[in-house]
Parts: structure tokens; C-alpha cells; sequence
């Protein structure tokens, strides 16, 4: 890292931390909120409502959410499962509502150049953006196929410009994008390839609250909990709607985007709850993470 780049992370550090302060002083608490296409039912309805009474939204990408909680910069996130396990003595669990599947999702796609059962001693890029996505597919290569292709991080264009990269795994809005816009690569949705293996749904996201927040039991946590309620009632009955505000994004047609957020469950049932530790039991046993976490809901 040059002196420069050196200076201007510790600027935008400290402007973080001074931002959080200033929160802080305001009696403020911090929700981070992923913002693909996929929480737009949530979203929309969130910011029309306008603020939320001791709170401010901070929207990101999951691995971004991911590092803003393990820091402490937000109190509560919508992060990866996978997230969540790795650090859950730090969190709770918001009781009701994640990011699932069952059976297709659509936007957790593996793009390979070959099928997957010839990707064993090739190499995979992985997108940055994601953590539970990453351990999905170590499961799905490795566990339930066999499988020991290689690894690395990188973006898709890597991927386009590298043959020597064999596959390439995206999330999110990219996933849909490079499924309107390059339809000449092998596609595996991870989230229907675990549901014919297991005939468990997928937990992809959970909603965690850090116990240092000491947020349980406030007004403000009562506040969130509600107007979270509120949201995915309301963005539930106004997909249409909302298909129609979001789908340039892709672009993709309403149709199309009506489909994909029709197949995103946000509830988290106690089947889900199975699914969610079956998935950890499993990346347990092929040595990703080291313990079985519990799942203490608030």
C-alpha cells in the first residue's frame, strides 16, 4: 500500500468511527440492510416510511454488512449465515425473519465453462461479495460430489478474460445480470441443488443483533421489530409494484423480476431453522467451521 492509499484508509476509518460517535451521542442505533434486488420487498416499504425512531439504515453488500457488525460499526445486520457462525458467541438472532429458499433462488449461481462433475483439480473465482454463498458451494462440490477443484477471489471479468478459470460463482444482482447477458456458460443454482440434496430449504441471511448493543429489552428494539414486521407484510402485498420500480436494474422484464423475488422467503420457520443446522453440521464436518454455533433468537 502506497503512502496515499495508506493516509486515505485511515481518513475514511476515522471518518467512520467519528460518523458512528456522532450516532451514538444522537441515541442512535445502526441497521445495516443488504441492498441487492432480493430485499426491495423490505427496503421499499422501510424508506417510504421515512425514519425509524432511534435508528439509521446503512445499506451494503453482504460481505460488507458481514465486516460492519464483526467491527462493531453497525448494531444490527442482515448478514451471511455462514457469518453468523463464525462469530456467534457475539450475536443473537432477530426471531422471525432471514433471506431463504426453497428450491431455486436464482441469484446463487454457479457459471462454469464445463459441467459441474468436470470441475475437480480446476480452478474456481469466487465472488467477493458473500461469505454463506462460498461455504454453500464447498458443501455442494465437495461433500455431496467429491470434488477438489481450486480457488480463488476475484470478479467476473477476471473470469471472462482468464480460461484458465474453470467457474465462476455470483450473487446477487450480478448473478441475475450474467444470466441475461451471457447464456453460453453451464449455470447451477446452488440453492435447488441443496434442496434436491437435503429437502431442506436455505437459509442464505439471518438478522443479527449484537449482545454488546445491550439492544434487547429497549424501546428501540421493540421500534425495529415492529417496523420490520410492517415492511415485509407490506412489501408482500405489493409485489407487482414493487417488480415493476426495481427490474431496470437488471435490466429484466417485470415478469421476470415478479418471478424471482415470488421464489425469496423471508420467514425463518422452524424448518428453515433445520435447514440452517444442517448447513452448519456439514460445514462442521468438512473442517469450515470449527464448532456447531447455537441460534439464540430474540
Amino acid at each position: 500500500m502506497s503512502v496515499n492509499s495508506s493516509a486515505q484508509s485511515r481518513l475514511k476509518k476515522g471518518s467512520k468511527q467519528l460518523d458512528l460517535r456522532k450516532d451514538r451521542e444522537k441515541g442512535k442505533y445502526r441497521l445495516g440492510v443488504v441492498n441487492f434486488i432480493n430485499t426491495a420487498p423490505l427496503l421499499i416499504p422501510l424508506r417510504e416510511h421515512g425514519d425509524m425512531e432511534g435508528w439509521k439504515i446503512i445499506e451494503g453488500s453482504p460481505s460488507q454488512l458481514n465486516k460492519m457488525l464483526q467491527k462493531g460499526e453497525i448494531d444490527v445486520g442482515l448478514i451471511s449465515s455462514y457469518a453468523y457462525a463464525k462469530d456467534f458467541r457475539d450475536y443473537f438472532v432477530l426471531r422471525d425473519f432471514c433471506i431463504s429458499a426453497t428450491g431455486t433462488v436464482g441469484s446463487v449461481v454457479l457459471y462454469s465453462r464445463y459441467p459441474i462433475y468436470e470441475l475437480s483439480e480446476k480452478t474456481i473465482c469466487l465472488t467477493e461479495q458473500s461469505a454463506t454463498s462460498i461455504n454453500l458451494l464447498y458443501i455442494i462440490l465437495e461433500y455431496f460430489n467429491g470434488l477438489r477443484p481450486g480457488y480463488v477471489t476475484g470478479r467476473f471479468k477476471d473470469f471472462l478474460e482468464n480460461h484458465d478459470l474453470a467457474a465462476y460463482l455470483a450473487i446477487g444482482d450480478e448473478a441475475l445480470r450474467i444470466k441475461k447477458s451471457n447464456g453460453e456458460f453451464y449455470s447451477y443454482d446452488l440453492a435447488s441443488i441443496w434442496y434436491e440434496a437435503t429437502s431442506l430449504p436455505f437459509v442464505f441471511a439471518l438478522w443479527a443483533v449484537r449482545k454488546d448493543s445491550r439492544l434487547c429489552g429497549t424501546a428501540q428494539f421493540s421500534i425495529l421489530k415492529d417496523r420490520l414486521k410492517q415492511a415485509y407484510s407490506q412489501g408482500a402485498k405489493r409485489l407487482d409494484e414493487i417488480s415493476a420500480r426495481v427490474s431496470g436494474r437488471i435490466p429484466m422484464s417485470k415478469v421476470e423480476c415478479l418471478a424471482y423475488l415470488k421464489g425469496i422467503e423471508f420467514d425463518l420457520s422452524g424448518l428453515k431453522l433445520r435447514g440452517l443446522g444442517h448447513f452448519f453440521k456439514l460445514l462442521v464436518q468438512i473442517g469450515r467451521l470449527s464448532e456447531m454455533p447455537d441460534v439464540v433468537e430474540v
